[in-house]
Parts: C-alpha cells; structure tokens; sequence
C-alpha cells in the first residue's frame, strides 16, 4: 500500500470517529436537563452592591435606594393621573378615611374605646405613686372655642403644583400639592400592605401595577439618577409583607423582571430585614404602619408561620383618632376636613408633635401649631390639650377607640390558593405526603400481623382515613374570601403544618372540623386585638417553650406608628402585667427595643434588605430574568427564602 492511500484511509478513519462524536454530543444533547443552570458561570463573581436596588414599599411611603446608600429616598406613595377625557369626575383615593366608620354603632364603639382607655389611664399610677387627676375636654373646650387664629404672613408661601404643561402623572409631593380644582385624580396604589385594587377609577389589578410601575420607575429616574435603559444590569430586592397575596406578588416581581427590566430579584420579608437591619438573629418583629400592623416571630432568620398576624389598624387610625378628640376639645382649625389631602397632611404632623404615651405628662397644656396651604395666609393657632394627646396613642391598645365596625380587623396567614403555573405547589405536596403516610402505614400494619384479620383492617382504616388526598384537596380549596383579595383557610395550632397535616390524625369528621375552625376564624377576624394582646398571642404561637423565651426578651418595634414619647416603657409595663405567670419565671429579662443602634424604625427593615444584599448565603436567592420568563412562579417556591 503506497503512502498516499495509508494517507487517505487514515483520513477517513478520522472522519468516521469524528462521526462518531457527533452522535454522542447528540445523544447527550437529548438527555440534557431541562432546566438552566441555576446562576450561569459569568453570575457567580462577586455581586457589586451600588447596582442592588432596595424597594421597600409601604401603604403611605415608598423607600428605594442603592443597597449602598446610608439612606434610602423616602416618597409619599402616591400618583396623579390627568384625565383623558376633558369633563371627567375626579377620583381620590381616601387617606385617612375608610369604611366601617360612619354605622351606626361607629359612634357607640368609639364612646366605649375611650371609657376604657380613660379607665386604664387612671388605674395605672404614676411614676411618682400618684394616680393621674383626669382632665375633661369640656375644661379645654371653653378655652379652644374663643381662640382665633393670628396672620404670620400674608402668603403662605406655599404653592399649587404647577400643571401648566399638563403632565401625564406626578409622584410623591408633587401628586399631594396638585390642586384640587385641576384634572387630576389621586391614587394610592398600596392599602393596609397589599395592592389597592377595588372597584373604583383605577381600582383594577392592572391599572395598580401600572401606577407601581411608574412611581418606582421616577424614583429611580430622577432621583436615583438611573436611567431605565440601565437597569438590566441592576439587581432588586422587594420587600414584601410577612402575610402576602400570592398572585400579587407574582405580578409585582412579573413587573420588576419583564416589564421595567432588572436583570435578577430577591423576594423577601419585612419582618426577617428587619431583624437584619437592627442586627437581632431572633426577635418578635413588630412592624407598626400608617394603614396595618403586623407581627411575627422570627428565629435565625427564618419566620414562623403559625406566628404572623396582621391587625388592619395603624398610625392613620391613630390621627384619625385623634382628630375626633381635638374636635371635643373645641380645636380652634374649624375647616379641617378629613377629605382633604393638606388637612389629613397637617394631622398626621400635629399627632407625631404632640402625641405620646408618658403617663407622667398630665394636665392642661397649652401648645401652638401653624397652617400654610397653598393661595391662603399663613395662620398661627393657640390650642389647649389634656388627656387627648394619650388617649390616642392608647387607641393602639384599645383598637375600639377607632370606631370600625362590620370590618375584618385581624388576619392570620392564609394557605395558597394553588397556581395553575406551579403544579407542584403545597397543594400536591400534601395530597402526596397523604399518600406516602397511608402507604407507609399500610405497609407496616401488614407487617405487624398479630391475629387473623389484621391486614385487611389494616388496610382499610388506611383507604378511608380522611386524609385521603381527595378530601384534602376539598379542605384545602374551601374557606372564605379575605382582604385584598386572599382566600383560603386560616392556618391554627401552636405547632406549624398542624392544620396542614394533621388532619388524618383528627378523631372527628372532615366537614365537621372545617365548620368548626370557620367559625373560629370569623369570630377571631371580627376582633380588632389590641397591640399588647397580639403581641402575646404571636409568641404564644411558637412551638416550644425555649422559642418562646427568646421571642419575650427581644420584642422589636419598627415602622413609624409607634414613634411616641414612652412608648418603650409603656409597651414593656403592659406585656409584663399580662404575659403568663409560668413565663415570668422562666424569662429573665422582658425587653422592648423600639430604636436597635440608635436608628429610626422607619428604616430598619429597608436597612436589612440592604446588608441582605451584601451576604454571600444570598448567592442562591437571586431569581433571573432568564429563569422567570421560563418558570415563572415556580422560581419563587425554590428561591424564596420563606415557604411560599
């Protein structure tokens, strides 16, 4: 054979293998994974926090910034949207109205909160042993009546938004100054923690996540000085309420990733950041809002379900509140009105200046307050006030003083609904654990045979237990509707998943069960719990006595409705006095912390999602754009760092 024809055999030897290859990268290619890798080679350097943005939304004010920021930009939460159709009737979200308050037990259940707050008032001693003298408002009355207001200025200074080149939208300051008499209508886009859908002008879903959108998309524009077509490389945390709506935040996260354009996202929890933020590993997080009030215990970074509660009052109830005692008390504004948005603004500031909950402070004082609108004179009030500047903070305790009747005022968390996107939600993992129990326990019942017959006895109570997967599958689904839009079946017991799977060890009937825990829920829902009680009631959800322990000497209070003068003290005296007596043996030290490191409790929670950021453990939390266009909601069930 010449060398030329080795040559070429040679060659085609190569060519055949070469082949050969190919149809082995094939076969591999048809058994590859569908799934992506979870974070692609390039991802995982190190993440630079100045491109982490923080969003801390809230029902009044919104919280944004670079997770590098000392502090975040802080907004009022709200948009100004132009009519599109000249002649319209404008619409405004109410700020420190709602419902529930003008029935007609409203007035009555007020009368009462407020016998009951002057009676704890009175009952409690003063440092100095004294019991406080009570002050009647009819002793401030005569006084407020005969003041009138003195003119510190011809001009307020203070103008109208101006909306002469008739923007589309504004946001934030700019949307509370829009005159009232321009074509605007005023919205809100976040209510009591969840997304303001109702059935008013831009109540949809849809026209709420596009109000979202917008707000947060200036903010990050104008103030964060980053331009939206950037934002691809920008990360995002959110984060979300301790009890969330489901298929609200996926279309919140569906907005952040698809819509405005992040390149990667971390779900996570207010009350978990916060501990974060204010460096506790365990605390019972206590989270008081403008429009709710929320609690849970959470331990090592981890939230526990069974003890979350969300009380659907906060510090707008709290101005609200004490408005009505200002009124009593002959307040010298005579205009104020609670349907304007200046007005509500003036109280929210007159309640944060003079409202505290300092049993010493007692008697008659005589305070001073300005008012500057817009094309009006700037005025200056005297005003006499007593016992009212406690008694509305103590309407946190005795949420009766707020006069909601027929609401639902205390939530617990809810089971999911199921997603037709996520097949393997907690709704198959029951019926399959179900499934797993019966057979494991049939398996074992044959085996154990003792006397003739016990096999198929065996059996049989196994098939028809009622944790069958099909009876658990009605129980799950079945339920009332909740507010914002959550359904389902409140989660009970001290131990997590006790509801959730303890059903097959239940002695009574399924249908039996289920009416029975209903009519627990709605007698509970209907029951506005005061902040002490709910405080005891969430610790005492935990599971074990030494989770307990830890919760009772580390109380964190955050948020901004509970900023008053002694309110740490206060706090701390009521849950000593009411905590059980086989607790106070065992906790040596009952601690309330309302300000961890000196910080303001506004910012605690947007402060953790800040250091979250910053944590190596976060590498496998990040959610992909790439991964949610193709998953969708079932990257939250493997990535959020909560049971979804």
């Amino acid at each position: 054979m010449t060398q030329a024809e080795k040559e070429q055999d040679n060659g085609k030897e190569k060519e055949k293998e070469r082949d050969k290859e190919k149809e082995k990268e094939q076969q591999r290619g048809v058994k590859r994974p569908i799934a992506p890798p979870a974070i692609p080679d390039p991802l995982q350097e190190q993440i630079q926090s100045n491109f982490i943005i923080v969003i801390h939304p809230g029902s009044r004010t919104l919280r944004i910034g670079r997770a590098t920021d000392t502090l975040p930009i802080t907004i009022p939460h709200v948009i100004a949207r132009r009519h599109k159709q000249t002649g319209q009737p404008k619409y405004e979200d109410a700020w420190l109205l709602r419902d529930g308050l003008n029935k007609a037990e409203s007035n009555e259940q007020r009368q009462n909160g407020l016998k009951m707050v002057e009676q704890a008032i009175w009952s409690k001693k003063m440092s100095n042993g004294v019991r406080r003298t009570p002050v009647s408002a009819e002793q401030a009355r005569s006084y407020n009546c005969q003041i009138r207001p003195a003119v510190l200025d011809s001009s307020s200074r203070v103008k109208w938004t101006h909306t002469g080149h008739q923007p589309p939208h504004l946001v934030g300051e700019e949307a509370l100054y829009v005159n009232p008499s321009d074509c605007y209508n005023i919205h809100w886009p976040i209510v009591r923690g969840q997304l303001n859908v109702h059935a008013g002008p831009g109540g949809s879903l849809t026209a709420v996540l596009a109000d979202l959108e917008t707000i947060w998309s200036h903010v990050i524009q104008k103030q964060l000085e980053i331009p939206l077509k950037d934002l691809k490389y920008y990360r995002c945390i959110l984060l979300v309420p301790d009890i969330y709506n489901r298929p609200h935040i996926k279309e919140v996260v569906n907005m952040l990733l698809l819509n405005m354009g992040f390149s990667a996202i971390i779900v996570h929890q207010e009350s978990v950041c916060a501990t974060f933020g204010s460096g506790c590993s365990s605390a019972c997080v206590v989270d008081v809002g403008d429009h709710k009030t929320s609690l849970c215990c959470v331990e090592d970074g981890v939230s526990h379900r069974n003890s979350r509660l969300c009380l659907a009052y906060g510090g707008s109830d709290v101005t609200r509140t004490f408005f009505w005692l200002l009124q009593r008390a002959g307040f010298p504004y005579r205009d104020c009105q609670l349907s304007s948005r200046l007005d509500c603004q003036l109280l929210q500031n007159l309640k944060e200046t003079f409202c505290h909950l300092n049993q010493d402070i007692s008697g008659l004082k005589d305070h001073e307050f300005q008012t500057r609108f817009p094309e009006a004179p700037a005025l200056l009030y005297q005003v006499r006030l007593g016992d009212e500047k406690l008694q509305a903070s103590m309407g946190l305790f005795y949420p009766t003083t707020f006069g909601i009747v027929g609401q639902k005022m205390t939530s617990l968390q809810y089971r999911s609904q199921g997603d037709s996107e996520d097949p393997h939600d907690e709704h198959y993992l029951l019926a399959t654990q179900s499934k797993q129990d019966q057979s494991s326990k049939s398996a074992a019942d044959r085996k154990g045979i003792s006397r003739p017959g016990m096999g198929l006895d065996g059996e049989m109570s196994a098939h028809s237990g009622i944790g069958e997967p099909s009876d658990l599958g009605r129980g799950c689904g079945s339920g009332g509707s909740g507010a914002g839009g959550m359904k389902g079946e409140t989660e009970f017991g001290t131990a997590q998943g006790e509801c959730l799977m303890g059903a097959g060890e239940l002695e009574e009937p399924l249908s039996a069960h289920l009416s029975r825990k209903t009519a627990i829920m709605s007698q509970f829902e209907s029951k506005a719990l005061g902040l002490d009680k709910a405080i005891l009631h969430s610790i005492d959800c935990c599971a074990s006595d030494e989770t307990k322990r830890k919760m009772y000497s580390s109380i964190l209070v955050v948020g901004g409705g509970l900023m008053f003068h002694g309110a740490q003290e206060f706090l701390l005296h009521r849950i000593i006095n009411k905590m059980p007596p086989s607790f106070r043996r065992l906790v040596d030290n009952v601690e309330v912390i309302t300000r961890p490191k000196d910080m303001d409790p506004r910012l605690i929670s947007w402060k953790g999602g800040a250091v979250l950021a910053c944590l190596d453990t976060t590498q496998e939390m990040w959610i992909h754009q790439r991964e949610w266009q193709r998953f969708g909601v079932r990257m939250l069930r493997e990535r959020a760092a909560f049971v979804w």
